[in-house]
Protein backbone atom coordinates (compact mmCIF):
# COMPACT_ATOMS: atom_id res chain seq x y z
CA UNK A 1 0.00 0.00 0.00
CA UNK A 2 3.06 2.41 1.37
CA UNK A 3 4.34 1.32 -2.48
CA UNK A 4 1.28 2.29 -4.32
CA UNK A 5 0.78 5.77 -2.75
CA UNK A 6 4.84 6.68 -3.43
CA UNK A 7 4.32 6.12 -7.14
CA UNK A 8 0.57 7.14 -7.67
CA UNK A 9 0.26 10.28 -9.42
CA UNK A 10 -0.79 13.50 -8.25
CA UNK A 11 -4.45 14.31 -9.14
CA UNK A 12 -4.56 18.10 -10.61
CA UNK A 13 -5.98 20.71 -8.75
CA UNK A 14 -9.17 22.27 -10.20
CA UNK A 15 -10.45 25.18 -9.02
CA UNK A 16 -14.03 26.36 -9.62
CA UNK A 17 -15.25 29.71 -9.15
CA UNK A 18 -18.86 29.53 -9.20
CA UNK A 19 -21.51 32.47 -9.20
CA UNK A 20 -25.30 33.12 -9.30
CA UNK A 21 -26.04 32.09 -13.21
CA UNK A 22 -25.15 28.57 -11.85
CA UNK A 23 -28.18 28.59 -9.04
CA UNK A 24 -30.42 30.36 -11.34
CA UNK A 25 -30.74 26.55 -13.17
CA UNK A 26 -31.99 25.43 -10.25
CA UNK A 27 -34.72 28.13 -9.77
CA UNK A 28 -32.76 30.34 -7.02
CA UNK A 29 -32.99 34.05 -8.77
CA UNK A 30 -29.46 36.19 -9.34
CA UNK A 31 -28.84 38.44 -6.26
CA UNK A 32 -30.03 41.30 -8.67
CA UNK A 33 -32.58 41.64 -11.34
CA UNK A 34 -32.34 44.46 -13.74
CA UNK A 35 -34.54 46.99 -12.15
CA UNK A 36 -31.50 47.09 -9.32
CA UNK A 37 -33.68 45.45 -6.27
CA UNK A 38 -32.67 42.01 -5.07
CA UNK A 39 -36.18 40.18 -5.00
CA UNK A 40 -38.06 43.84 -4.88
CA UNK A 41 -35.90 45.16 -1.95
CA UNK A 42 -33.10 47.63 -2.32
CA UNK A 43 -29.72 46.29 -1.33
CA UNK A 44 -28.89 48.90 1.18
CA UNK A 45 -32.24 47.90 2.75
CA UNK A 46 -31.78 43.90 2.85
CA UNK A 47 -27.74 43.32 2.74
CA UNK A 48 -25.91 45.96 4.43
CA UNK A 49 -24.74 46.39 8.72
CA UNK A 50 -26.87 49.31 8.29
CA UNK A 51 -30.36 47.60 7.24
CA UNK A 52 -29.25 45.49 10.27
CA UNK A 53 -28.70 47.99 12.48
CA UNK A 54 -32.19 50.28 11.33
CA UNK A 55 -34.43 47.27 10.68
CA UNK A 56 -33.19 43.38 11.60
CA UNK A 57 -36.45 42.26 11.41
CA UNK A 58 -36.64 42.54 7.86
CA UNK A 59 -33.50 41.53 7.45
CA UNK A 60 -34.35 38.37 8.52
CA UNK A 61 -37.80 37.44 7.24
CA UNK A 62 -35.78 38.31 3.66
CA UNK A 63 -32.92 35.88 4.49
CA UNK A 64 -36.03 33.36 5.51
CA UNK A 65 -37.53 33.67 2.30
CA UNK A 66 -33.82 33.15 0.25
CA UNK A 67 -33.03 29.98 2.83
CA UNK A 68 -36.78 28.68 2.12
CA UNK A 69 -36.39 28.74 -1.50
CA UNK A 70 -32.67 27.63 -1.52
CA UNK A 71 -34.20 24.33 0.49
CA UNK A 72 -36.55 23.82 -1.76
CA UNK A 73 -34.01 23.89 -4.78
CA UNK A 74 -32.01 21.09 -5.92
CA UNK A 75 -28.93 20.81 -7.31
CA UNK A 76 -28.64 20.73 -11.91
CA UNK A 77 -26.80 19.14 -13.86
CA UNK A 78 -24.26 21.63 -13.74
CA UNK A 79 -23.55 21.29 -10.03
CA UNK A 80 -23.48 17.61 -10.74
CA UNK A 81 -20.94 17.95 -13.09
CA UNK A 82 -18.63 19.69 -10.93
CA UNK A 83 -19.20 17.13 -8.11
CA UNK A 84 -17.98 14.57 -10.76
CA UNK A 85 -15.08 15.97 -11.63
CA UNK A 86 -13.61 14.37 -8.76
CA UNK A 87 -13.47 10.85 -10.21
CA UNK A 88 -10.37 12.62 -11.94
CA UNK A 89 -9.10 15.88 -10.36
CA UNK A 90 -9.17 17.09 -7.08
CA UNK A 91 -11.81 19.72 -7.26
CA UNK A 92 -12.12 22.70 -4.75
CA UNK A 93 -15.31 24.92 -5.56
CA UNK A 94 -14.74 28.63 -4.70
CA UNK A 95 -18.08 30.06 -4.74
CA UNK A 96 -19.96 32.93 -4.50
CA UNK A 97 -23.52 31.49 -3.48
CA UNK A 98 -24.67 31.41 0.17
CA UNK A 99 -26.88 28.01 -1.03
CA UNK A 100 -25.68 24.26 -0.22
CA UNK A 101 -26.95 23.03 -3.74
CA UNK A 102 -23.08 21.91 -4.18
CA UNK A 103 -22.59 20.20 -0.84
CA UNK A 104 -26.25 18.29 -1.84
CA UNK A 105 -24.27 17.59 -5.55
CA UNK A 106 -21.87 15.71 -3.93
CA UNK A 107 -18.94 18.40 -3.83
CA UNK A 108 -16.51 17.67 -1.08
CA UNK A 109 -14.30 20.52 -0.90
CA UNK A 110 -16.64 23.64 -1.09
CA UNK A 111 -15.23 27.31 0.28
CA UNK A 112 -18.07 29.67 0.64
CA UNK A 113 -16.68 33.12 0.07
CA UNK A 114 -19.94 34.89 1.06
CA UNK A 115 -21.13 33.40 3.80
CA UNK A 116 -23.44 30.38 4.06
CA UNK A 117 -27.75 31.01 4.45
CA UNK A 118 -27.64 27.49 6.69
CA UNK A 119 -25.82 29.32 9.33
CA UNK A 120 -26.34 32.12 11.68
CA UNK A 121 -23.59 34.13 13.47
CA UNK A 122 -23.35 36.22 16.38
CA UNK A 123 -24.19 39.87 15.76
CA UNK A 124 -20.66 41.07 17.58
CA UNK A 125 -17.94 37.85 17.25
CA UNK A 126 -17.91 36.46 13.91
CA UNK A 127 -16.57 33.39 15.41
CA UNK A 128 -19.48 32.31 16.82
CA UNK A 129 -21.39 30.63 14.10
CA UNK A 130 -24.22 28.15 14.96
CA UNK A 131 -25.61 25.81 11.78
CA UNK A 132 -29.59 26.28 11.03
CA UNK A 133 -31.50 23.27 10.81
CA UNK A 134 -34.83 24.98 9.37
CA UNK A 135 -35.55 28.27 6.97
CA UNK A 136 -37.05 30.02 9.95
CA UNK A 137 -34.72 32.36 12.16
CA UNK A 138 -36.50 34.42 14.55
CA UNK A 139 -35.89 37.76 16.07
CA UNK A 140 -34.91 37.29 20.03
CA UNK A 141 -32.71 34.02 19.33
CA UNK A 142 -29.05 35.06 20.58
CA UNK A 143 -25.92 33.85 21.21
CA UNK A 144 -23.44 32.36 23.52
CA UNK A 145 -22.17 35.90 24.46
CA UNK A 146 -25.84 37.08 24.64
CA UNK A 147 -25.79 38.62 21.19
CA UNK A 148 -28.65 38.55 18.57
CA UNK A 149 -27.85 36.34 15.99
CA UNK A 150 -27.81 37.58 12.16
CA UNK A 151 -27.66 35.38 9.06
CA UNK A 152 -23.71 33.91 8.39
CA UNK A 153 -23.67 36.25 5.41
CA UNK A 154 -20.94 38.54 4.15
CA UNK A 155 -22.66 41.52 3.62
CA UNK A 156 -21.90 44.34 1.20
CA UNK A 157 -19.44 46.88 3.01
CA UNK A 158 -17.73 43.81 5.23
CA UNK A 159 -14.81 42.27 4.50
CA UNK A 160 -14.96 39.17 3.15
CA UNK A 161 -12.94 36.79 5.41
CA UNK A 162 -12.43 34.16 3.06
CA UNK A 163 -11.05 35.76 0.68
CA UNK A 164 -6.95 34.97 1.91
CA UNK A 165 -7.21 31.42 1.63
CA UNK A 166 -9.35 31.51 -2.02
CA UNK A 167 -6.37 33.51 -3.37
CA UNK A 168 -3.71 30.96 -1.82
CA UNK A 169 -6.32 27.69 -3.91
CA UNK A 170 -6.03 30.16 -6.98
CA UNK A 171 -2.58 30.40 -7.27
CA UNK A 172 -1.77 26.33 -6.49
CA UNK A 173 -4.51 25.73 -9.36
CA UNK A 174 -3.47 23.52 -12.47
CA UNK A 175 -6.65 24.48 -13.83
CA UNK A 176 -9.05 27.10 -13.17
CA UNK A 177 -12.71 27.34 -14.38
CA UNK A 178 -15.12 30.42 -13.66
CA UNK A 179 -19.17 29.21 -14.04
CA UNK A 180 -22.30 31.52 -13.78
CA UNK A 181 -20.72 34.96 -12.58
CA UNK A 182 -20.41 38.41 -14.18
CA UNK A 183 -17.13 38.67 -12.11
CA UNK A 184 -18.65 42.24 -11.27
CA UNK A 185 -18.21 41.85 -7.38
CA UNK A 186 -15.29 42.49 -5.97
CA UNK A 187 -12.62 40.94 -4.15
CA UNK A 188 -14.37 37.74 -5.78
CA UNK A 189 -13.87 38.79 -9.44
CA UNK A 190 -9.80 39.55 -8.41
CA UNK A 191 -9.44 35.89 -8.33
CA UNK A 192 -8.25 35.27 -11.47
CA UNK A 193 -5.19 37.56 -11.12
CA UNK A 194 -4.41 35.03 -8.66
CA UNK A 195 -4.02 32.18 -11.29
CA UNK A 196 -0.54 31.48 -12.75
CA UNK A 197 -0.11 32.53 -16.64
CA UNK A 198 0.31 28.87 -17.81
CA UNK A 199 -2.43 27.50 -16.10
CA UNK A 200 -5.57 26.86 -18.48
CA UNK A 201 -8.34 28.97 -17.80
CA UNK A 202 -12.47 28.37 -19.01
CA UNK A 203 -15.16 30.83 -18.69
CA UNK A 204 -18.47 29.47 -19.07
CA UNK A 205 -20.99 31.77 -19.28
CA UNK A 206 -24.16 32.52 -21.95
CA UNK A 207 -22.82 36.13 -21.29
CA UNK A 208 -18.71 36.06 -21.03
CA UNK A 209 -17.76 38.24 -18.79
CA UNK A 210 -15.04 40.73 -19.23
CA UNK A 211 -11.31 39.00 -18.22
CA UNK A 212 -8.70 41.39 -19.61
CA UNK A 213 -5.60 40.88 -21.05
CA UNK A 214 -5.45 37.15 -19.32
CA UNK A 215 -3.35 34.19 -20.94
CA UNK A 216 -4.65 30.65 -21.79
CA UNK A 217 -7.99 31.34 -21.16
CA UNK A 218 -10.99 29.81 -23.32
CA UNK A 219 -14.43 30.85 -23.61
CA UNK A 220 -17.82 28.14 -23.75
CA UNK A 221 -21.22 30.77 -23.98
CA UNK A 222 -23.49 28.09 -22.78
CA UNK A 223 -25.06 28.05 -19.09
CA UNK A 224 -24.02 25.87 -16.89
CA UNK A 225 -25.37 22.72 -17.37
CA UNK A 226 -24.19 22.39 -20.88
CA UNK A 227 -21.36 24.27 -20.68
CA UNK A 228 -19.43 22.41 -17.75
CA UNK A 229 -19.98 19.38 -19.92
CA UNK A 230 -17.74 21.02 -22.60
CA UNK A 231 -15.45 21.96 -19.87
CA UNK A 232 -15.02 18.40 -18.49
CA UNK A 233 -14.29 17.07 -21.84
CA UNK A 234 -11.52 19.53 -22.34
CA UNK A 235 -9.73 19.33 -19.01
CA UNK A 236 -9.74 15.51 -19.32
CA UNK A 237 -7.47 16.59 -22.95
CA UNK A 238 -5.26 19.49 -21.08
CA UNK A 239 -5.14 17.55 -18.01
CA UNK A 240 -5.00 14.27 -18.66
Amino acid sequence: MAKDAKTSPRKKHVVVLSGAGLSAESGIPTFRGGDGLWEGHRIEDVATPEAWARNPRLVLEFYNQRRKRAMESVPNIGHRIIAELEDEFRVTVITQNVDDLHERAGSSDVLHLHGSLLEARSSTNENLVYPLSGWEMKWGEVCAEGSPLRPNIVWFNEDVPKIEPAARLSAGADAFVVVGTSLAVYPAAGLLDFVRHDVPKIVVDPKIPPVGALLNVEFIEEVASTGMDRARARFRKLLG
